[in-house]
Order: C-alpha cells, then sequence, then structure tokens
C-alpha cells in the first residue's frame, strides 16, 4: 500500500497521537556499539557519531549525557514518503507558534519531537491546522 501523497488529504486527516514518556537526543562515537540496555527508537549515523532517541530514563541508567527532552507526536496518517509539502506546512505552523520541532520521516508515518514544555500548544496548533 502506498502512502497518501495529497497535501490536503495529509493534512485534514493527520490526526496526531501522543506517545508515552519524554524522549531524548544522545550520540555516541561512531566506532562505538549501542549499550544493550538502550532501545532507541531512532539511530541514525553521522560521521561525528551515531544520534541515539531513547527514553530519558534509559539515557539516564546508561550514563548518556542528553539534550532536548521531548515528547513524541505521531502523525497517524499514512503518508508517502515522496509527500511534498506536508512537513513544512506542519513546521511552518509549529514555527509560527515559536515551537521548535525535530521531524522524523518513517516509512508510515511522520513523527515529531517537541519540547516538553510545549506539548500543549504543538496539539492545538495541529489540531486547528488539520482542521482548517
Amino acid at each position: 500500500m502506498t502512502g497518501e501523497r495529497d497535501i490536503r488529504v495529509l493534512l485534514r486527516d493527520m490526526r496526531p497521537e501522543l506517545r508515552p514518556g519524554i524522549f531524548v537526543f544522545c550520540t555516541i562515537p561512531a566506532n562505538e556499539s549501542i549499550p544493550a540496555i538502550i532501545n532507541p527508537v531512532l539511530t541514525f549515523r553521522e560521521q561525528e557519531g551515531t544520534t541515539l532517541v531513547i527514553p530519558r530514563e534509559e539515557a539516564e541508567a546508561a550514563g548518556l549525557h542528553y539534550a532536548f527532552a521531548s515528547r513524541l507526536i505521531t502523525l497517524t496518517v499514512h503518508s508517502a514518503l515522496d509527500a511534498v509539502g506536508f512537513l513544512a506546512a506542519i513546521t511552518a505552523r509549529l514555527a509560527e507558534a515559536g515551537i521548535g520541532v525535530n521531524a522524523v520521516s518513517a516509512f508510515h508515518h511522520d513523527h515529531l519531537f517537541v519540547p516538553v514544555d510545549r506539548l500543549d500548544e504543538a496539539m492545538a496548533s495541529l489540531q486547528e491546522l488539520s482542521a482548517e
């Protein structure tokens, strides 16, 4: 099944869903293995090191330094990987509200990491955008 490409449908049907927990961004050296006690929701390898997005309690248990304590919002509409403008519209709306966001596109859905203390505002902005 292919994902949706029509931006109007994507925005209307995005249905933001909050995932439980607080997530943080960590990095480990590129040549280092991911500790066995960590189960990342996101792993990305860069030249400077491997980025891990993990629950905060896992980072603390592993003694990892972390940044950007965030909540995870999944946009449950099945978006196509080549959909044009969907995340641009969403990130622009959040930017208008002064809310930073780290957006990630996965195979089926788009995911937004927003600051813990801005969650309610982010959800309200997304719901307003979807209703327009």
